[in-house]
């Protein structure tokens, strides 16, 4: 092969793996998850398709019944159907999430590595952001009401607030991920284990060290339940 053609060739194999970032394409019909496989892939490798039946692509979440905010130091119940729950979803890039919200509760600041989020109202009204990566860091932010829609880019931070104090809120969530992750920037920066050195992080957010010692004292909860 000519070295033109080669270095061509490299190109093309360089841009269609930067196309596929996100969830590969199935290439079967379906790649039940077999959780209790030894063999390691990213992801799950199959169940023998012999064994799988329709009870591997339902799972009675109850997705219709209001979650529980009360017990939330933020206000947010996050209900994640994703592979995890739900073999059947394990190659074919999507997932799911209602989210609860009390009044004057919101979903804090955070990221999902591995997926772009759609979000729809149905119940209420809702405050959200994402912020664009460096150097900008513009912020982009629309109020929602019922039956409104509204993406987050993958891999950026973003959030929900419900700003009304005397009614909850809820949201269906669509994601390109089987398992699209959350990072929920104030637990992975101040509640990580074992802790951020507290010199590392006064510098980063140019306070003194007190601050730093007081905020990775706090509880940093999780409201994926």
């Amino acid at each position: 092969m000519a070295p033109s053609y080669f270095f061509l060739a490299v190109f093309l194999a360089l841009v269609a793996c930067q196309a596929n970032a996100s969830d590969p394409s199935p290439l079967q019909d379906f790649c039940v998850a077999d959780k209790h496989s030894p063999v390691k892939v990213n992801g799950f490798a199959c169940k023998d398709p012999m064994a799988v039946n329709a009870d591997d692509f339902f799972k009675a979440a109850k997705l219709d019944e209001p979650r529980n905010t009360v017990h939330s130091k933020v206000g947010s119940n996050v209900t994640l159907i994703n592979v995890m729950q739900l073999p059947g979803l394990n190659t074919l890039g999507i997932s799911l999430a209602r989210i609860d919200y009390a009044p004057l509760g919101e979903n804090p600041p955070h990221t999902h590595p591995r997926a772009t989020e759609i979000l729809t109202v149905l119940e209420g009204n809702l405050y959200v952001r994402f912020v664009t990566s460096n150097p900008n860091n513009t912020l982009f932010a629309k109020v929602l009401n019922k039956g409104d829609v509204f993406v987050f880019p993958e891999g950026l931070i973003h959030f929900q607030f419900n700003p009304i104090h005397d009614k909850p809120a809820v949201a269906i969530a669509a994601l390109s991920s089987q398992n699209p992750g959350a990072i929920t920037i104030a637990n992975a920066v101040f509640g990580s284990k074992p802790p951020i050195s507290d010199d590392v992080l006064a510098k980063a957010f140019q306070v003194e060290k007190w601050t730093i010692d007081w905020l990775q004292a706090q509880f940093w909860e999780n409201n994926h339940y």
